[in-house]
């Protein structure tokens, strides 16, 4: 009967490290979780790693297999790590199998061996940078407390000098969030990257002042404010939608403009459900989610029970399933549901006007973010409904802010001849969700 709860593809972040990194990052949520395994060396096992491949493949009933490394800091373990779960993935790999090795890194201690490696074997990275050197500092620092940003930055480009595969994951924290241009166009234009990860940083904190445990209502001063979060991502997105569609991804924006179409976004946090995304520690504990590594989502070891016994068992379906089942009713009868589903549970700590628990930290934030991108995001989905690319909504944005700004008597910037207050200027349409 469990395997009903099983599906075809389990995205599983494995930990070699635990929470075990050569940084020490101000708003980091996982470095406490060290405090779960006192004593432990935090270097996962050769029989470890052979009992994850195997179990993993065998738990996919398809053809493609993420292998997903993060920490902690993933490179701790050292290159002979990795080239052994590249050959105990060919010893396993089923008929027809393609694999993808990923891997989060703070970039700091990449080289040219490293990135030799990542590009002969095809992995793609995630490397953090949280936006230029003053900004990316603010909190992204060393053991010592110094700033990271030439190091991080070495990194990147020895990705790009050896043509590897790779993405830009940027946290949104109460710094950075009031500098939205800033971050961005510095991503685009000096860092060179073309594919981007926004994750606001939500730092609960309980009575004691720790944030070990999802618990307590109030956030740290590193958090992102939801009104700074909602305005950092219009502002981007407005940039974004008359310049980069097409050349730049976001994947927040992507995974909106796919549940404009009706489609799943691709990001668990705006899924009506969870709980295909677990987390392996480094010594087999398998956990309900990357944000939820506490004894209470301990779903077992898999050097015990296999993944696809754990993954498909009833604990972890409740897990998923509570994500819509807990929703307060206001956010049921919220207009941007459809794209929001309620967010990240582990963001849904506060109590609404009405009295539910429940009610997300960042509401405010995503429902003026979503609002906000609602009239282009109509347009593109249009287009691309009629059989148009995407990008042809940069022309009509253009079109657009020119019909915004002229003057009752200007010519009609549609090219008719006839003054705007005689042409388009007598068409004024309601533009919001």
């Amino acid at each position: 009967m469990t395997q009903n709860y099983l599906p075809p593809r389990i995205h599983l972040l494995a930990k070699p490290t635990g929470a075990i990194c050569n940084l020490a990052c101000s708003y980091c949520f996982f470095l406490a979780k060290e405090a779960l395994y006192s004593g432990s060396r935090f270097r996962m096992s050769d029989e470890v790693l052979e009992n994850y491949i195997q179990q993993l493949i065998t738990a996919h009933r398809s053809s493609q297999v993420t292998v997903a490394w993060q920490g902690g800091e993933p490179t701790l373990m050292g290159i002979d790590f990795y080239q052994r779960a590249i050959k105990l993935q060919e010893k396993y790999r089923k008929p027809g199998m393609v694999f993808e090795n990923t891997m989060q890194t703070n970039g700091t201690l990449l080289d040219d061996e490293w990135c030799r490696f990542f590009k002969e074997n095809n992995f793609l990275i995630g490397i953090s940078i949280d936006g230029p050197r003053e900004l990316h500092n603010a909190y992204r620092v060393d053991k010592k407390g110094e700033g990271t940003f030439d190091r991080v930055m070495q990194g990147l480009r020895l990705l790009q000098k050896h043509d590897v595969k790779y993405n830009v994951l940027t946290t949104v924290n109460r710094v950075n969030a009031d500098y939205p241009l800033e971050v961005y166009r510095f991503l685009r234009d000096e860092a060179g990257t073309d594919w981007i990860q926004f994750i606001p940083v939500v730092e609960r904190i309980n009575e004691e002042g720790h944030t070990l445990y999802q618990r307590g209502k109030t956030v740290s001063d590193r958090s992102v404010q939801p009104e700074q979060l909602g305005s950092f991502l219009s502002l981007i997105f407005d940039e974004w939608v008359r310049n980069d569609v097409g050349k730049i991804f976001v994947q927040t924006f992507e995974a909106s403009a796919r549940k404009w179409l009706g489609l799943p976004s691709g990001m668990c946090v705006f899924e009506e459900t969870c709980g295909i995304g677990l987390v392996l520690e480094h010594n087999g504990d398998l956990y309900s989610c990357d944000h939820f590594v506490e004894p209470e989502y301990l779903l077992g070891n898999i050097m015990k029970k296999e993944i696809s016994e754990l993954a498909a068992a009833e604990k972890q379906y409740r897990f998923g399933q509570d994500k819509r089942d807990s929703l307060p009713h206001v956010c049921r009868e919220c207009k941007v549901l459809f794209a929001c589903q309620g967010e990240c549970p582990k963001n849904r700590f506060l109590t609404t006007s009405a009295g539910e628990n429940g009610l997300n930290y960042l509401c405010k934030g995503w429902k003026a973010f979503f609002q906000h991108i609602d009239f282009p995001m109509q347009i593109m989905t249009g287009l691309i409904r009629r059989g148009y690319p995407a990008l042809e909504v940069m022309r009509v944005m253009v079109l657009e802010d020119a019909f915004s700004q002229a003057g009752r008597n200007d010519p009609c910037p549609c090219g008719s001849g006839r003054k705007f207050k005689r042409c388009h200027g007598t068409r004024k349409k309601e533009r919001s969700i």
